[in-house]
């Protein structure tokens, strides 16, 4: 009989409603402290800055819009103090772990576990499980309408706002770019290919979850993946995050759409 799973890690790409799912989950207060630990970049210890989303493009419409890169700091903490961190705090007393991953930031994950001294074998699934100590749940979260997904980013972008609602003075000075968001639909349409093919590959099980489905059932999705860490799904609280789609997304995404039709922009 195989052991109760200890642990989840949340697979997703951004503004795919990964975040909403891991508030709730750490409200339970038994689910872990479930954190984004592997969007650090190791030249500047810092997530992705907004120029950074862009640097495949010179486009000065688009680069005006985003704040300048700032210098950070390089990690050069050792692999094994990493994944030490990494595992201490997505811990709750309990020993439950929850963690999120985006499938842009794989890349960091691998160079990073290939230097732990116990590898357990090549490959993405081995590398989690090197991080993470045992074998996670593995929850993936996606966005069917990915225009929508990708004017949340944009919007998020300029802003500097990930959860919660946007600043009112600098979301007063967002601009709509079908260009930008062009751009960060093609970036999410391969994040979420990289996923799927991912799953094939290694035979991946997972519990997939469209993003519909989350935010309408999201004390029901949290019940689940309790069940499934061996916790009591009646913690499952309600929703502690709100979306942040407004009138202003909507209007973005039909004229998106319009866009892209007339000029043949990805969609």
């Amino acid at each position: 009989m195989p052991a109760q799973p200890t642990a989840y890690l949340v697979l997703a790409s951004q503004r795919s409603g990964s975040t909403l799912l891991v508030e709730s989950l750490r409200a339970t207060g038994v689910a872990g402290e479930p954190q984004e630990f592997f969007q650090y970049l190791p030249n500047t210890s810092m997530s992705p800055q907004p120029r950074e989303w862009f640097a495949d493009t010179d486009d000065e419409s688009i680069l005006r819009l985003l704040d300048p890169i700032i210098e950070g700091k390089p990690d050069l903490a050792p692999a094994e103090i990493w994944r030490d961190y990494i595992r201490t705090v997505g811990r709750t007393p309990n020993g439950i772990w929850g963690g999120k991953l985006m499938w842009n930031q794989t890349p960091l994950l691998l160079s990073r576990a290939k230097d732990l001294p116990d590898r357990s074998g090549p490959g993405l699934l081995s590398a989690i499980r090197d991080v993470v100590g045992s074998d996670p749940v593995l929850i993936h979260v996606y966005r069917p309408d990915v225009i929508s997904q990708a004017v949340s980013f944009w919007r998020a972008v300029q802003t500097r706002v990930w959860r919660g609602r946007p600043d009112p003075v600098r979301d007063a000075r967002v601009e709509y770019h079908a260009g930008a968001i062009a751009h960060v639909v093609q970036m999410l349409r391969d994040q979420e290919e990289g996923w799927r093919n991912w799953f094939v590959e290694e035979d991946v099980q997972y519990i997939d979850v469209p993003y519909p489905v989350l935010w309408r059932n999201l004390t029901d999705v949290v019940a689940q993946i309790l069940l499934a860490i061996g916790e009591d799904p009646r913690l499952a609280p309600a929703p502690v995050l709100e979306r942040q789609a407004d009138q202003r997304s909507d209007e973005w995404v039909d004229r998106y759409r319009a866009d892209a039709e007339r000029e043949g922009l990805p969609t």
